[in-house]
């Protein structure tokens, strides 16, 4: 019983760092105007992965998705990149685990097989929330590079930036480089890949609880079994024996000294 409700929760835990890590990715708020100390206060801008946004004072948004590849950053096709795997790696790892799960019965398929699919959902799991967290991480140190080295002065950045992404959205918002500091989606991120993360340890363990004993012993080795001393018991025969009288003795004995004459 143990054993299942620990493969169900971290099958449902794996479910729900997929979806924080596919919500993370399709988010447009990675990069935040910080507001503070800003002196331009009509506009408010942000961007994601996929494309950067204005929004007025007025209320109305405008967003500009990234028409080239090849123009962009490195390191956020490295952050694209990281993302996408991490999706890939637990939706595979959510298919593999539905069929995996012990209340379900599929058929004739063994609990080995079962715990042979659960391990390798776990280490799917496990692979798509480092991945996940990877590309937050990469993403959140440009964003602290860019804020260190950017300044409320004309002519651009002060250094550093965040490339492509950073001058599209300076260029809306005037002459004045605003500064970007983390959006929601880089917690949702982190959250999401430490969700996995040990939504995969659960699954890991309860792979280990699944594998019969038999199997264990053939991993591990043979176990070391003392000598029994058997002692062997020897039954008294009950069967009838003949009786031997007096007669039956003198006849034999004659028929010895009979044979001793003839030699």
């Amino acid at each position: 019983m143990a054993v299942t409700l620990c493969q169900v929760m971290g099958f449902v835990i794996s479910l729900l760092g997929v979806a924080g890590v596919i919500a993370s990715t399709c988010m447009d708020q990675w990069a935040t105007e910080d507001l503070y100390d800003n002196p331009v206060t009509a506009i408010y801008s942000y961007s994601g992965l996929w494309r950067s946004c204005v929004r007025q004072s007025s209320g109305f948004t405008e967003c500009r998705p990234y028409f080239t590849i090849l123009g962009l950053p490195a390191m956020l096709q490295a952050v694209r990149a990281l993302m996408i795997v991490g999706i890939i790696l637990g939706a595979i790892g959510c298919l593999i685990a539905i069929f995996a799960l012990k209340c379900l019965k599929m058929g004739n398929m063994e609990d080995s097989v079962k715990a042979t699919m659960t391990l390798t959902s776990g280490i799917m799991f496990l692979l798509a929330g480092v991945c996940g967290i990877a590309g937050v991480s990469v993403f959140a140190n440009l964003i602290v590079t860019s804020f260190l080295f950017t300044t409320y002065a004309e002519g651009g950045y002060g250094g550093g930036g965040m490339g492509g992404m950073g001058g599209g959205i300076a260029g809306l918002g005037g002459s004045l480089t605003p500064r970007y500091t983390f959006g929601p989606a880089l917690f949702v991120g982190w959250i999401g890949g430490s969700v996995l993360v040990v939504g995969g340890v659960m699954m890991c363990m309860a792979c280990r609880g699944m594998v019969p004993q038999e199997e264990k012993r053939q991993n591990y080795g043979v176990a070391y079994k003392a000598p029994s001393h058997h002692t062997t018991v020897y039954k008294s025969d009950t069967r009838p024996r003949q009786a031997y009288d007096e007669s039956f003795r003198a006849q034999s004995m004659d028929g010895r000294h009979s044979n001793q004459q003839y030699v």
